[in-house]
């Protein structure tokens, strides 16, 4: 494998972010890591930069000499709308404007399974198919896809989005039995989405090899993902810890789950 020069990852004190912070180093000669957050101290191999993806400026410095970049920042979850504006919408674009401005040829992004979340869990759907998102943490999501397509077909720039299912070390309840990301295959279709030689805009779903499955997922064969964990290993720890599911709940009806039961944010009904 011939390593990039220097990749960044943004949201590099999340959750994911942190496990990519700690598994991608062997992918560069320079790592780049940034949040809003607090990082830490640097590694010998790292440049630590702590940044607002809002603040357009410091996006067109933090993006400068970087290969490719693995977009991991923004609102995680549902949140009021100007949260989400702020980070996902606004923060979201000037990635990808300044990016484009300092030639970054590849974004590797975590978009979500809830922009198809109101999708009943009675259809297989593979990543072509219309998005339905359940809340206004999906329509960004969406929002992030449609500026990806744009971006490659305007401009050439290429991105993997990943709709990423459940990441978590281990599955916590019987949904994510179909929807768990191991956080090793997690790094995998990261590796895969750096290496692939040509990606164009693909959409993807962030998924292991699990038993129970919501999602087609023959288009990451592309990139040669591989998925090798599953969630079966987890259920007789899972099913003893819940109990059985209301088929009639929507949480058990959709693909998004809980997402697709919850109030509107805003909290007005």
């Amino acid at each position: 494998m011939t390593k990039l020069n220097r990749i960044l990852i943004t949201g590099a004190a999340g959750s994911l972010g942190s496990v990519l912070r700690e598994a991608l180093p062997g992918s560069c000669n320079h790592l780049r890591v940034s949040d809003w957050n607090d990082l830490g101290a640097a590694a010998d191999h790292e440049e630590a930069v702590q940044c607002d993806l809002a603040d357009r400026d410091a996006v067109a410095n933090l993006t400068k000499d970087v290969d490719m970049i693995v977009h991991m920042g923004g609102v995680p979850v549902e949140d009021k709308f100007d949260k989400i504006l702020h980070s996902n919408l606004l923060g979201f674009y000037n990635l990808y404007e300044q990016a484009r401005k300092n030639g970054v040829k590849r974004i590797i992004w975590g978009s979500s399974n809830h922009a198809i979340g109101f999708y009943p869990r009675t259809e297989t759907i593979d990543a072509s198919v219309r998005p339905k998102p359940d809340t206004l943490y999906g329509v960004s999501k969406v929002y992030g896809e449609g500026l990806a397509e744009f971006y490659f077909d305007k401009f050439g720039m290429e991105t993997v989005s990943i709709r990423i299912g459940s990441c978590f070390p281990e599955p916590i309840d019987r949904r994510m039995m179909a929807t768990w990301l191991s956080f090793r295959d997690l790094v995998q279709i990261v590796e895969k989405s750096l290496q692939a030689p040509q990606t164009r805009h693909l959409i993807i779903y962030g998924v292991s090899n699990n038993d129970q499955n919501l999602w087609d997922n023959r288009m990451a064969s592309s990139i040669g993902y591989n998925p090798v964990d599953n969630a079966e290993t987890f259920r007789e720890k899972v099913e003893a810890a819940t109990g059985e599911p209301d088929r009639h709940d929507p949480m058990f009806m959709y693909h998004g789950g809980a997402y697709a039961r919850t109030d509107h944010f805003e909290g007005d009904g």
